[in-house]
């Protein structure tokens, strides 16, 4: 069958059967197929929103809803009914990927324990006084890679992260290094840091150097991981978003992955409660 027929029989059909899943079933772009209907001096009405929508899908790693996807036409001056965006990303069949539930896990030991300072309260009036960390796993067909961050409660920014291939103390240790040299932290600055119970949070050398950069440390209850959600909430929107996306098969890849999302994460991916991405509301506040 040409390509022209199929086009004929997408474009009777159009308003029954997503545009994107013909184009799919029949083997055809829906490039062509839009050029075949601007041919017909017929253009789709939706066509060139729906163009749009598909591009910034692309360049957000798929991850936008259309309430996201609104915010993000909003501030292109493209302004639409949020109800009509969800019409059109349904019709082109550019919808993002469901987000799955991911499990609570606890791990580690106790040796030093602190009180639970954060208390479930997960709003900072200002930048760098409510941090919550942790470590998650990233799987590869090399093992596993371990992921250590920072997340600053104010604007919900990556402060910093690293990663290793071993789940060790100076990992953690690490981590706060590069977020106190990032965020010129100094001792007198009243700063809570709040983890689990995991062994890196509990060990010797952790409590040396919260006292070290006069942080204090708030630590969840044992049994109650919702203590450190927003932690949690940040790994789960890494991995659905990206990792479980396309898994890594190497270190180097799984590195590559986190890099780019981080950024993407403090710099583009725009929050529903504030309309603008974690970096760039900061600024604005």
């Amino acid at each position: 069958m040409r390509s022209k027929v199929k086009y004929h029989i997408i474009y009777r059909h159009k308003t029954e059967y997503p545009v994107a899943v013909m184009c799919k079933f029949f083997g055809v772009s829906r490039s062509g197929y839009y050029a075949f209907v601007h041919r017909l001096g017929r253009p789709e009405k939706d066509a060139a929103l729906a163009e749009a929508i598909a591009q910034q899908r692309e360049r957000s790693f798929r991850t936008y809803g259309y309430r996201r996807m609104w915010l993000w036409l909003k501030s292109q001056n493209i302004l639409r009914n949020p109800k009509t965006v969800l019409r059109i990303m349904k019709k082109y069949d550019l919808l993002s990927e469901i987000r799955r539930r991911r499990k609570w896990q606890q791990l580690g030991q106790q040796v030093y324990k602190y009180r639970n300072l954060l208390n479930r309260d997960f709003h900072a009036d200002k930048p760098n006084r409510k941090w919550v960390t942790d470590i998650s796993y990233i799987h590869t067909k090399q093992g596993v890679l371990y992921l250590s961050m920072i997340r600053d409660l104010y604007d919900n920014s990556i402060v910093a992260y690293k990663t290793g291939t071993r789940q060790t103390v100076n990992l953690v240790l690490d981590t706060i290094h590069l977020a106190m040299k990032q965020e010129k932290k100094r001792a007198a600055e009243e700063l809570q840091l709040h983890s689990d119970q995991g062994f890196q949070y509990t060990s010797q050398a952790y409590f040396q150097l919260t006292k070290q950069y006069g942080i204090t440390p708030s630590m969840s209850r044992r049994g109650n991981p919702y203590d450190n959600a927003m932690a949690e909430n940040f790994f789960s929107i890494l991995k659905t978003e990206c990792i479980y996306r396309r898994k890594p098969a190497t270190f180097s890849e799984a590195n590559e992955m986190v890099d780019r999302y981080i950024d993407f994460y403090n710099r583009e991916r725009i929050q529903l409660k504030t309309g603008e991405a974690p970096l760039a509301w900061r600024l604005s506040t």
